[in-house]
C-alpha cells in the first residue's frame, strides 16, 4: 500500500526514477542519526540530460525552473532509498542546495531554485517549508544547467 507520500507524488503525476549511480568518487547519499544528505543531483530523465547550457546565454528560466524541479525529483529517488522506499519517514525537508549555471548577467538564480522549492512544499506541506542557498556558478558538471542537493530529518 502507498503512503502518503506517495500517494502525494502519484496526485502531482511523478513516478520516482531508479536513483541514479554517482559520476565520480561520492556516494549519493549519508544518513546519520535521524538526518540524511543526498548529494548534488543533476536534471536527468531516463539516463539523459534534456537541457544543457547556461541560464542567460540559450536556456530560459522556465526551463531552469523545470531542470530544478527535475533535480528535485532525483534528489527524492535518493532519499527514498535511503528511507528503506518508505518517505513517509521523512519529518522535514531541512535545506536545500541549488547550483545554478549561469552568465555574470543573469541575477534569478533564486527563481530557477524556486523549481525545486515549490516541489519540496507541494509534495510534504508545512514540512516542506526548508532553508535554502542558491548559487550562481559559471559550469556545472556535463553541461547541466542546475544541481541541486538536499538535507532531511527522518524518523
Amino acid at each position: 500500500m502507498a503512503g502518503r507520500i506517495e500517494a502525494k507524488l502519484a496526485e502531482l503525476d511523478i513516478s520516482l526514477p531508479q536513483p541514479m549511480a554517482p559520476i565520480a568518487n561520492y556516494v549519493p547519499y549519508v544518513v546519520t542519526g535521524t538526518l540524511v544528505v543526498v548529494s548534488g543531483q543533476i536534471p536527468a530523465v531516463g539516463g539523459r540530460v534534456p537541457v544543457t547550457g547556461k541560464l542567460g546565454a540559450g536556456v530560459t528560466l522556465e526551463q531552469g525552473q523545470q531542470a530544478a524541479r527535475q533535480c528535485l525529483i532525483n534528489v527524492l529517488g535518493h532519499l527514498k532509498a535511503a528511507c528503506g522506499g518508505d518517505l513517509d519517514r521523512v519529518r522535514r525537508v531541512v535545506r536545500l542546495g541549488g547550483f545554478i549555471a549561469s552568465t555574470p548577467e543573469f541575477t534569478q538564480q533564486a527563481a530557477v531554485m524556486n523549481g525545486a522549492s515549490d516541489l519540496a512544499v507541494a509534495v510534504f506541506g508545512e514540512a516542506g517549508r526548508h532553508a535554502r542557498t542558491t548559487v550562481g556558478v559559471p559550469v556545472l558538471p556535463v553541461d547541466v544547467p542546475v544541481e541541486v542537493e538536499g538535507l532531511f530529518e527522518i524518523d
